[in-house]
């Protein structure tokens, strides 16, 4: 990332002695003059803070909107996904920390230069719905993705975050305009889990999501559900709950299969038992709608409707094998199926 990639970071405020106070992320980090934050792609450069990743791009793809996953919003349609380096979490089970750790372990990624204008060109050109802002962590290319997303928004383009939720609601307020929906990764519901392996806290993500909600975007809360460390049936049914009466029964909440990766190779792979087991605390906390994930061809991956159980999006993998949601109501029982379909 070079000079040619900085800009002026947004919410930050000056301090005495030429630091600065970032305030874009639950961190809050307080960030010297020369420092770093600890996503360590916003620098304090003479008392401004400094963006070194605006527009260096390190993935771009066109993928299906159900990857993210969202399976309530736009179903079956094509995303333009993007990414830059970098993370405000050091998760040690993280699936894609060859780009979100690079900046924090000193290892330099140059990227795509492709500005805001170019980015919605492309998602034109490949007749996207929407672009989301994944594979790391959008929060820390939240100036990127900010002028991005009220470019989309004018060219009838959705906007969707894949994210840690840890923005501040401050952050959240500022983005609301033109963020349509988000999937937040609620890891795990014990402080010290958060702190031991993500380097974070919980609380603000909980904030998050409930400033999320209150902001009325759309939101669907993934748990990557970790063999000894966030799968005991009282874990799970906190997280469920808080879903459920904190955010709402009509939540969307995917249960996915960990796999051995960067700093977990020592855990095996999540039993379907599992999370068959975390399906059922969710439904018996109240939620309507509840996914296995990183299972092709579970039958919990479709979307049923939640008065009679019939079957309204078919779904293997990330592929769409039937959709009956024409209208967003069950054609058989007129129950309104909460989601953005069209």
């Amino acid at each position: 990332m070079g000079k040619k990639n900085r800009r002026e970071a947004m919410l930050y405020e000056p301090l005495e002695d030429q630091k600065v106070h970032c305030r874009l992320c639950g961190h809050e980090c307080r960030i010297s003059p020369d420092g770093y934050g600890i996503c360590r792609v916003r620098q304090n450069v003479s008392g401004k803070l400094i963006s070194l990743s605006y527009d260096a791009l390190v993935a771009v793809h066109v993928d299906p909107i159900e990857k993210k996953p969202l399976f309530h919003f736009l179903p079956g349609t094509q995303s333009l996904s993007v990414a830059a380096a970098g993370c405000n979490f050091r998760c040690e089970f993280c699936q894609n920390w060859q780009i979100s750790q690079a900046p924090a372990e000193g290892r330099i990624i140059g990227g795509q230069e492709i500005p805001p204008d170019k980015l919605v060109a492309l998602a034109q050109r490949h007749r996207c719905a929407s672009i989301s802002y994944t594979y790391t962590e959008p929060t820390v290319f939240y100036e990127l993705a900010y002028d991005t997303a009220a470019l989309a928004q004018q060219k009838g383009i959705r906007n969707c975050f894949v994210s840690n939720g840890y923005m501040t609601p401050r952050a959240v307020q500022t983005i609301a305009p033109y963020l349509d929906a988000i999937n937040v990764d609620l890891k795990a519901f014990r402080e010290e889990t958060y702190r031991s392996v993500m380097k974070a806290r919980l609380e603000p993500v909980l904030t998050c999501l409930k400033a999320l909600v209150k902001a009325g975007i759309w939101v669907e809360v993934t748990t990557l559900v970790v063999p000894d460390m966030n799968d005991s049936d009282a874990e799970l049914r906190d997280i469920a709950r808080f879903i459920a009466e904190q955010l709402s029964p009509d939540t969307p909440w995917h249960v996915s299969r960990f796999h051995a990766d960067y700093k977990m190779t020592d855990h095996s792979a999540t039993p379907v038992g599992r999370l068959h087991r975390a399906l059922e605390i969710g439904r018996e906390a109240g939620l309507r709608y509840v996914y296995c994930g990183n299972v092709p061809g579970d039958e919990n991956e479709s979307t049923a409707c939640p008065d009679c159980g019939a079957t309204l999006i078919r779904r293997v993998g990330f592929g769409i094998l039937e959709n009956r949601l024409a209208d967003g109501r069950c054609p058989d029982c007129n129950t309104e199926i909460a989601g953005l379909w069209a």
